[in-house]
């Protein structure tokens, strides 16, 4: 592969640790990157998924996992471009009775999608850290899944045309939601912007008259629990086409560095101060709780999250048969 003789479309998010990638600061060896801009970047995965529109996308990684075992011919790089908690993303609503975590069993949850990363991480913390039995829980959803051959477990009702979730949370037909674009903090397929206006979701750690969250002190709940288990839950990784890596096996090295690069760029940017952006200001914060890189990238550094990942997906019935590390990403 002589320099820039590779060509490719890629779809990632315009962020503080890809910025100096998509802006030409770092150029990859032998690669001439097209960047296409989707927002949000949810409307790209479908279309990665099902037509394979790009070269290189973004993706969350439930549906990665999913894509992958309908044998969408797509594979992984260990470049993990979002990172956060969720102990935080879940809601109850005023007079529903839940105090705590078992209380959601036998209930209604909205969630936007089965198989949204948000949801699959949440329910696994309910599982595996509160003993909640996911299967007793009607869970609700208003949006497709990505995976268009993906058949949803028993517990799981879809919304009628012209209904949402949002609208049950506020009528009082559902008990608890996600929040955000994960749940009831909008309404309808995937388009920029997405929250709902006036919809009081802008910090759903604190209470307000319409609803209240399940863990109130998330913040220390999550720092606890990354303490104990090493899981840094994986909001969106890096996927590219399998034919690419085929054709050309330089490119997966290619692009890793890369990304690394531009990482390092906004890194150094953190330790000097010269962030000035709500979300490089937030991995900033989360330094107290991972330390010093809030995006490792790497499949050692991440393994007890990556093996948490693929645990939760086959107890949600999202995946028949669990694969192994070694299987999801390609060697960088």
């Amino acid at each position: 592969m002589s320099e820039g003789s590779v060509e490719l479309s890629v779809a990632v998010s315009t962020a503080p640790h890809t910025r100096a990638l998509k802006e030409g600061a770092v150029v990859p060896w032998g690669l001439r990157l097209n960047f296409v801009e989707v927002v949000p970047m949810v409307a790209a995965y479908r279309r990665m998924i099902r037509d394979l529109e790009f070269d290189v996308c973004g993706l969350a990684p439930v549906t990665y996992l999913a894509a992958r075992e309908a044998g969408v011919p797509i594979t992984a790089l260990p470049v993990f471009l979002t990172r956060r908690f969720h102990h935080g993303d879940i809601v109850c609503r005023p007079g529903s009775g839940i105090s705590k975590p078992k209380d959601l069993e036998g209930r209604r949850i909205g969630v936007r999608a089965y198989t949204v990363s948000t949801g699959m991480w949440l329910r696994g913390i309910l599982e595996s850290e509160y003993d909640v039995d996911l299967d007793s829980i009607t869970w609700v959803v208003d949006d497709e899944e990505h995976v268009a051959s993906f058949a949803l477990p028993a517990n799981v009702e879809k919304t009628a045309p012209g209904d949402s979730i949002a609208d049950q949370f506020a009528d009082g037909r559902i008990d608890a939601g996600l929040t955000g674009p994960a749940g009831i903090g909008r309404k309808g397929a995937a388009r920029e912007g997405w929250s709902l206006p006036g919809a009081g979701f802008e910090d759903a750690r604190v209470a307000s008259d319409q609803f209240y969250p399940l863990f109130p002190d998330a913040d220390s709940i999550e720092a606890d629990w990354y303490r104990r288990t090493n899981v840094y839950p994986i909001h969106a990784l890096l996927a590219v086409k399998s034919s690419v890596v085929a054709a050309h096996p330089d490119v997966a090295a290619s692009l890793f560095d890369a990304f690394v690069q531009a990482k390092d760029v906004f890194l150094t940017e953190l330790a000097t101060g010269a962030v000035n952006t709500r979300q490089g200001r937030e991995y900033g914060a989360s330094q107290s709780i991972v330390g010093p890189d809030p995006l490792p990238y790497g499949i050692e550094e991440n393994r007890a999250s990556i093996e948490a990942l693929c645990d939760f997906a086959v107890s949600q019935h999202i995946l028949e048969k669990r694969p192994t590390v070694g299987e999801l990403f390609v060697n960088v």
